[in-house]
Parts: structure tokens; sequence; C-alpha cells
């Protein structure tokens, strides 16, 4: 699967976590567009991706950091301000 800023997280997600029962709980319409906008303005990065779980945000972190062609610790202290 090719990851661009459109790709749906959901599907990206349950591609490349196959085992990770809460892959079936992200948001069904959410872009990694989406969860960038929701890190640029401080916003519930948990409600953005519809699971209360650090795991699936940090591996939601990690596809984004692909999307996005940095690092992950940038888009970690992104969520962290």
């Amino acid at each position: 699967m090719t990851l661009n800023v459109d790709t749906n997280i959901k599907s990206a997600y349950t591609k490349t976590y196959p085992t990770d029962e809460l892959g079936v709980e992200i948001n069904p319409t959410i872009t990694f567009t989406d969860l960038f906008y929701t890190l640029d303005r401080r916003g519930d990065v948990y409600e953005c991706i519809g699971v209360d779980d650090s795991l699936v945000r940090e591996r939601c972190f990690e596809l984004l950091s692909k999307v996005m062609k940095c690092d992950y610790d940038y888009i970690y202290n992104q969520w962290l301000l």
C-alpha cells in the first residue's frame, strides 16, 4: 500500500497491523491529513483516531511520520506541545 496524505488511516493501519484487534475501531473516515491537522491545532488525537489506546496512537504516528517523510520524534513532539 502506498501511503500519502489522503490515505485512510484505518485501511493503512489494519493492513500494516492485521493482528491488532483495535484496528477495526479506528475512525473509518480519517486520513493522515486529518491527523496532521489535529496535531497542528493541538486537538484531541484520541478523539480523532477514535481509539483511546497509546499503542494505536504510536503506530498511527509512525505511519504519519512515513507519510510526512520525517522522524517519528517530530510527530511525537508535536503531540507533546
